[in-house]
């Protein structure tokens, strides 16, 4: 896992073209930005955990 610093305004870039962006900062709650292209989907990750668990099911039955 890389492990980087950043202040509020700065971004990080990954690939070509997906940049995250700290928006803000409140006590021990970070606000992100993301932009990525339309075909990339983000997720929170307990979102992601639980579309993969419903995908899991449909392929169960």
């Amino acid at each position: 896992m890389l492990v980087l610093s950043r202040q509020k305004n700065e971004s990080i870039v990954i690939g070509e073209d997906i940049e995250i962006t700290i928006v803000d900062v409140r006590g021990d709650k970070v606000r992100l930005g993301i932009n990525a292209p339309k075909n990339i989907p983000v997720h929170r990750r307990e979102v992601f955990d639980a579309i993969k668990r419903e995908e899991a099911q449909k392929d169960n039955k």
